[in-house]
């Protein structure tokens, strides 16, 4: 195993592009500290993040999380590039020459996402317990470590996506049209939850229970929206009306789904490349 992620790392490495969108990646999530620094003060209001609790243990683990999963773009460009440079620079079939495996050739891009996917999750946890022991109007030992099962839905959704675009990435072999069909397969859920929603079910959460087995909803479903969790949001929500309260934790449902359809992304990718003539 050490030999395939030596292989894929070094190049990733050798190339420039892959290079620095990986940089670029580590260093938007280390951005997430920026945050802190925005305050606004207008006349009698005052607005500064970092004193509304979203750096408060445990919720921090939920916010970061949150926010991170958003910035998963840039290295869904490498793992979808590092796939299309196979077949653009023939190392793929070179590979192969020189004694690889279909099925360690596949086994290698799977360890290089559950690599990304890892070293993001820690990033992300080494971040939100710097920030939160700086910050954070908490600090009692079992505070600090507790709701840590943001981190395991972080590193699954993060480790399915990736798998999804290796998937994309062998069946499209191009680069900008494997993020196009990701971006057409979101726009597809987008529209079955939305007819599910307004038009077949429009009454229940009928709708719900369908689309959480929809790849990309799954994914989302791990780490929901901790907005609502703020009290700031929920004393403007208690002012207006407007129901703020609702199930914030991991489900674990969700994270089962995730795993099943990253299988699936990592098996038809090798079936894929068994039967393909290369």
């Amino acid at each position: 195993m050490k030999r395939l992620l030596s292989i894929e790392l070094q190049k990733i490495w050798m190339n420039k592009a892959s290079r620095i969108l990986t940089l670029t990646y580590f260093v938007l999530l280390s951005f997430i500290a920026l945050i802190a620094a925005i305050k606004f003060d207008i006349g009698p209001f005052k607005f500064h993040l970092a004193e509304m609790g979203i750096f408060n243990f445990p919720f921090i683990w939920h916010f970061n999380t949150y926010v991170a999963a958003w910035m998963k773009f840039f290295l869904a460009i490498v793992i979808v590039s590092m796939m299309a440079n196979e077949y653009s620079y023939g190392t793929l079939k070179q590979n192969l020459i020189d004694g690889l495996s279909k099925k360690e050739f596949i086994l290698s891009k799977f360890l290089t996402v559950v690599l990304f996917a890892f070293g993001s999750t820690v990033f992300v946890f080494i971040m939100s317990l710097l920030l939160g022991l700086s910050f954070s109007s908490y600090t009692e030992f079992g505070i600090i470590f507790s709701d840590l099962d943001y981190l395991l839905a972080f590193f699954v959704k993060l480790t399915g996506f990736f798998s999804f675009c290796l998937f994309l990435g062998i069946l499209v072999k191009r680069s900008a049209f494997a993020l196009g069909f990701l971006l057409v397969w979101s726009i597809i859920e987008a529209i079955i939850r939305g007819t599910l929603a307004f038009k077949i079910f429009p009454n229940s959460d009928t709708d719900e229970k369908i689309t959480q087995f929809l790849p990309l909803e799954s994914m989302s479903n791990l780490i929901v929206n901790p907005g609502p969790r703020l009290s700031v949001i929920k004393n403007i929500g208690t002012q207006m009306g407007i129901e703020t309260e609702g199930n914030f934790n991991v489900d674990y449902t969700a994270v089962l789904i995730v795993l099943a359809w990253t299988f699936v992304f990592v098996y038809f990718s090798y079936k894929l490349l068994k039967n393909r003539d290369l």
